[in-house]
């Protein structure tokens, strides 16, 4: 392997930010945080100083990236309701309310077809284990499965009906301003 082969790469994932800035390298240590987590364990992990780390973490509280818990230490997690509204805001401003509805559609016919197949409302109101013993075309796999498609139908189609509201309601801004 030349020495120009070894750069096309990604890099290995013990170092996978050892390339970018220490912001960057703070962010995405928080993007896999998943409990609040002191400042200084997060500077170990982006390799930086515990006062830099907290610099940034300060940054991305006021921005709402992160959430901050007084305590001693202080701790920090990611604010996953940040995430999901730029996850719709993303939605918003990709793609056409006409594209947004149509997606809105699909989705709800795929979720009616679960609530058909499993004769209920919601996956959580299916018991997995009794829907595979009564059925001779599904396993506990194929139960499972469906559900989890299920769940994820409805959380996408709430993220698409919230950006098709935010771009309609824009456009409606836009032609009475």
């Amino acid at each position: 392997m030349s020495e120009t082969d070894a750069g096309d790469g990604p890099p290995p994932f013990e170092d996978a930010f050892s390339s970018d800035d220490v912001e960057q390298r703070i962010y995405g240590t928080i993007l896999q945080t998943r409990e609040p987590t002191a400042a200084s364990t997060i500077a170990d992990s982006a390799d930086c100083d515990p006062k830099t780390a907290r610099k940034y973490l300060g940054w991305f509280d006021e921005l709402g990236i992160v959430t901050r818990h007084d305590g001693h230490p202080a701790t920090y997690e990611r604010n996953d309701a940040y995430f999901e509204w730029r996850r719709i805001n993303q939605l918003a401003a990709d793609q056409s309310v006409e594209d947004l509805q149509a997606r809105v559609r699909e989705l709800t016919s795929r979720i009616a077809e679960y609530e058909a197949t499993y004769d209920a409302a919601s996956p959580a109101a299916v018991d997995a284990v009794a829907a595979a013993e009564g059925s001779d075309e599904r396993t506990i796999d194929d139960v499972y499965s469906d559900l989890a498609d299920w769940a994820t139908a409805r959380e996408e189609r709430e993220r698409y009906e919230r950006a098709r509201q935010q771009r309609t309601g824009g456009e409606r801004d836009q032609a009475s301003g």
